[in-house]
């Protein structure tokens, strides 16, 4: 095995692999300036694993690699230990680091290939294409001079051909509904970022809402404009969307807690065999450290986001509201190879403040059953704490003396079940041809105009739009692409379909503000949000003064 040629220290990030119900999870990312626990470490070799790999390549019956070989055999190890120690090849290591360092070389535009022409859903904020003038709705129709439309073009194609190193020059012919003719634009690529903080909109005239999909290196300076730009139109209270946030920075993760706590509250702590324990607490620079916060988790929220919800439960600083959370609670460490692979090793776990370790219970070697317990849970329903029936031993208190639970992921103060009466056979057609989405694009794009005069901004929209009107219309665009007519899923999934539609159309319109704007309004999670906030019972509810236990 070749040897490491640098090793990092690894914040909660929930990465790697595809289950049913489409979410990934996995391992830690490096956090930010490379914060090294220990330096460079070797690693023992006693020569058996290089003798069996030899005595394998030299003696077995048919031809192998070597460097797969080796590969499988580190993942098969790594895969034996627990389900976040895992090995990276090269060629996907580069991608999912580029999701969490915040940014990629490209031209910068959202684009979708509509009847086998690339449209530009939108150009990326700060990119070259917006510098340049290209808006949604723009047809890219040539490459480089070559047709890019009716040549069957697919995603894999484009990526190739438009995404490139910063500096680096693609000429493209641009068809704009309305003009004449195609207009030539060469694109000098750039670096081009990547957003964690997805929306950031009022609800009413006093709650904002923030929608964090992961904590990457740029999370918590967008998660500061986005605030900054709410306190500007009087937001008083927030909502903080970690749903289906897998994690990522250890460091974005605590900043963002910091800006709710006041000065020495902790936030969360690491330790291991050979890892020293080591705390992160407030430090009193927060700019929301008073205000009325409700944060929202499910399944899907993991390591960071679950750092951050039970940093507020523990201290209650605010509720914690939707599904219990993923549940990882193991640090790892990355070390990278000369060949641009990695390896990722848990090395520790972390702690929320009340000293819960929250890492559900695995075997090792069984990975598929770790994972399938997500799906299980979202098919029932959670039991509330009082009737969980958890050990004594997984009992903690948080500040002010209420009970959590540790184990299991974070369980929120107030359970909201997953909805499902809305679903039927018929909506899953429609979902899984994408026909939502190609039929809102379609509907906006050929009346943009219109529809911006009439809904100049995503709360206008959100509130006065209704996706009911367009249901008939809708149910003959799907039948028009090949799934009939079932008037029986029509009556059962009708108000469903509405609000996708009207979500659907509100990003196509707004981009993803005019989307969770929508979807927000009648999202059950953020109505009992609401509910609680204006309750009045969201004051603080630590004592004053009161220090963070001793554990």
């Amino acid at each position: 095995m070749q040897t490491n040629n640098f090793r990092k220290i690894l914040s909660p990030l929930f990465i790697g692999l595809a289950v049913a119900i489409g979410i990934a999870i996995g391992a830690f990312l490096p956090g930010d300036g490379g914060g090294q626990m220990g330096g460079e470490r070797s690693i023992a070799r006693s020569g058996k694993m290089q003798d069996v790999l030899q005595y394998i390549l030299n003696e077995y019956v048919d031809t192998l690699d070597p460097k797969t070989l080796q590969d499988d055999a580190i993942n098969a190890l790594l895969s034996s230990l627990d389900p976040h120690s895992s090995y990276i090849p090269a060629t996907e290591l580069e991608h999912m680091t580029e999701q969490l360092e915040g940014n990629f070389d490209g031209i910068g535009v959202e684009f979708n290939i509509q009847r086998d022409t690339i449209i530009v859903v939108a150009a990326i904020v700060g990119g070259p294409s917006e510098s340049l003038g290209i808006q949604s709705g723009d047809r890219i129709v040539q490459i480089d001079g070559k047709p890019a439309a009716g040549v069957k073009i697919t995603n894999e194609d484009v990526m190739k051909k438009l995404r490139g190193k910063s500096g680096t020059k693609v000429k493209v012919g641009i068809f704009r509904p309305g003009q004449k003719g195609i207009r030539q634009v060469t694109i000098t690529r750039g670096k081009i970022p990547i957003h964690s903080v997805d929306a950031a909109v009022m609800l009413d005239n006093k709650t904002g809402f923030i929608k964090i999909s992961r904590f990457a290196a740029n999370t918590f300076e967008e998660y500061q404009q986005a605030f900054s730009s709410l306190r500007m139109r009087g937001m008083q209270r927030l909502v903080l969307d970690l749903r289906d946030n897998p994690g990522g920075y250890l460091n974005a993760a605590v900043d963002l807690a910091d800006e709710f706590l006041s000065k020495g509250r902790r936030i969360v702590y690491t330790e291991g065999k050979a890892r020293k324990r080591e705390d992160y607490n407030a430090t009193g620079r927060g700019s929301f450290e008073t205000g009325d916060l409700v944060v929202l988790i499910d399944e899907g929220s993991a390591s960071a986001s679950e750092i951050v919800s039970g940093a507020v439960q523990d201290n209650d600083r605010g509720w914690v509201v939707g599904r219990r959370s993923f549940g990882k609670g193991l640090v790892q460490e990355e070390t990278r190879f000369d060949d641009g692979s990695a390896m990722r090793l848990t090395i520790a776990r972390y702690y929320t403040p009340s000293g819960r370790c929250i890492q559900r219970p695995y075997e090792k070697g069984s990975d598929e059953d770790y994972y399938m317990e997500i799906a299980d849970r979202m098919r029932g329903t959670e039991k509330s704490k009082a009737d969980s029936g958890k050990a004594d031993s997984l009992r903690y208190n948080t500040l002010a003396g209420r009970t959590v639970f540790g184990g299991g992921g974070i369980e929120p103060d107030v359970l909201v079940d997953p909805d499902t009466s809305g679903f039927s056979e018929y909506l899953a057609q429609v979902i899984s041809n994408g026909l939502l989405s190609r039929f809102a694009f379609e509907y906006v794009d050929a009346r943009r105009t219109e529809l911006k005069a009439s809904y100049p901004s995503a709360e206008a929209f959100a509130r006065q739009f209704s996706g009911q009107k367009l249901l008939g219309d809708f149910y003959a665009f799907a039948e028009r692409n090949g799934v009939k007519a079932d008037p029986k899923g029509k009556t059962i999934s009708a108000t469903l379909i509405a609000g996708q539609l009207q979500s659907m159309l509100g990003r196509a319109l707004h981009g993803n503000n005019g989307y969770y704007l929508s979807q927000s309004l009648r999202d059950p999670v953020v109505r009992k949000a609401l509910e609680l906030l204006n309750s009045g019972k969201l004051v603080s509810r630590t004592p004053v003064g009161q220090k963070n236990p001793k554990i």
